[in-house]
């Protein structure tokens, strides 16, 4: 077990978003290697074994544009024309184009927090009422895959919701489920000692293993 993040990672991140701009960028590039992107690779290669035994189909080659977000954002579609992220990101997920209807883990980073999850984030409306279907017609099964949370407060339930109740039938424990246009789990902690320890990645694995059968369950909505 290794140290993979330290306060420079932190502070980089935060002086980042201060100064977003390019030649503040260029001038300490090197910092960003060594103290963000360095440390991501490593979350991933570190990570990658206990993904794998999730599922054998996730991308996990430690590289920009498949595991690791890009630092330098697509402003031609956005309001914020920052050039920088002062948020990265790790993704696992399958090599598959139609990425948005199937689940993925992620863990983000940030100047003030650090947070991960896992779910569908950004599924299909035919998805999500498959989802919905089949939690309707079976909730013992879905309440079984979501046992864990009983003894797991650190989690939330999250994901754009329906204004107007879909259906009252629904019993209380599942309709927030229910409600959501899309549907993830999402742990956030502000940035602390903890994320500097040696034993953070496998603490974070042990995390995203607990998400597994969940995370089955959502591909069983594509077969």
């Amino acid at each position: 077990m290794t140290t993979i993040f330290s306060p420079e990672t932190i502070a980089f991140l935060q002086q980042l978003k201060v100064n977003n701009n390019k030649p503040w960028f260029l001038a300490h590039e090197a910092v960003y290697r060594q103290h963000v992107l360095e440390p991501l690779r490593d979350l991933v290669e570190t990570l990658s074994e206990a993904m794998l035994d999730i599922d054998a189909e996730f991308e996990t080659a430690p590289l920009v544009n498949k595991t690791i977000s890009r630092i330098y954002r697509d402003t031609r579609f956005s309001r914020d024309k920052s050039l920088f992220r002062s948020e990265m990101w790790i993704t696992f997920k399958r090599r598959r184009k139609d990425w948005q209807d199937t689940p993925g883990y992620f863990f983000e980073i940030a100047p003030e927090h650090y947070r991960y999850g896992m779910g569908l984030y950004q599924a299909s409306r035919e998805t999500m009422d498959d989802f919905r279907a089949k939690l309707a017609t079976r909730p013992e099964e879905f309440r079984r895959v979501i046992a864990f949370l009983h003894s797991a407060p650190q989690w939330s339930v999250e994901g754009d919701s329906y204004k107007r109740t879909r259906n009252p039938e629904i019993p209380d424990d599942l309709q927030s489920w229910y409600q959501r246009k899309t549907c993830y789990l999402l742990c956030t902690h502000p940035v602390d000692a903890s994320l500097f320890r040696p034993t953070f990645a496998g603490e974070l694995a042990a995390e995203f293993q607990a998400l597994s059968p969940l995370y089955h369950y959502f591909w069983s909505l594509k077969r």
